[in-house]
Parts: structure tokens; C-alpha cells; sequence
């Protein structure tokens, strides 16, 4: 069975740094696109930012563009989100994702989802 268990969430002041993983177990990592999402309390899942399976294309959504950086180990089956400059309104329960196909920001696209870890930015 396909895992996917988040850690490193946590509470933080704001302009504060947080660096999360993601461990895969179950599939074949090292050719997987992976995703971060995030999904804030009423509102819908939302995309954070994608790699692709050999890490050279990454992609971020414009709210966290230059402040957060995704990068993988697949030697550890681990990709992980650091987060700097962290505000307010990156509050939000945080999931990483296995994508179907390359490039994609649509929450449709990816197939297998871990729990999710808990983001708390104060200000």
C-alpha cells in the first residue's frame, strides 16, 4: 500500500521558517511528481507547489513564490516544503500528494494523499 506521512508542522511567529517532510513508502519514488497543498480552516484545498520526479522543474503558486522552496531526496523517498517569511495567512493543514501525470496543479490530478500536518502561524 502507498503511505505518505507528513511531519514538521508546528506553531510559529510570524516571519518565522518551518521545513516539512513527507516520507512515501509503497511506490516507486524516484519517478513520481510530487505536490504540497494546503487547506486552511472553510476554505477549499488549494495548490502550494509541485517537483517533478528528477527535481528539475519545480512550480509555486503565486501566494508562496519566493518564500517557499520544495526539493527531494529520493534517496530517502522524502520531499520536502521549507517555508520562510511564514504570515498569517499561511495557516492551514498542509498535504503532500503523489501526482498521475507531470506538471499538474489540479487537486484532481493526484492520486494518493497523506494526512496532512498542522501549519499555526501567529502574528
Amino acid at each position: 500500500q502507498v503511505q505518505l506521512v507528513e511531519s514538521g508542522g508546528g506553531l510559529v511567529q510570524a516571519g518565522g521558517s518551518l521545513r516539512l517532510s513527507c516520507a512515501v513508502s509503497g511506490l516507486t519514488f524516484s519517478s513520481a511528481d510530487m505536490g504540497w497543498f494546503r487547506q486552511a480552516p472553510g476554505k477549499e484545498r488549494e495548490f502550494a507547489a509541485r517537483i517533478s520526479w528528477t527535481g528539475y522543474r519545480t512550480y509555486y503558486a503565486d501566494s508562496v513564490k519566493g518564500r517557499f522552496t520544495i526539493f527531494r531526496d529520493n534517496a530517502k523517498n522524502t520531499v520536502y516544503l521549507q517555508m520562510n517569511s511564514l504570515k498569517s495567512e499561511d495557516t492551514a493543514v498542509y498535504i503532500c500528494a503523489v501526482a498521475s501525470r507531470s506538471d499538474m496543479t489540479d487537486p484532481e490530478a493526484y492520486v494518493y494523499w497523506g494526512q496532512g500536518t498542522q501549519v499555526t502561524v501567529s502574528s
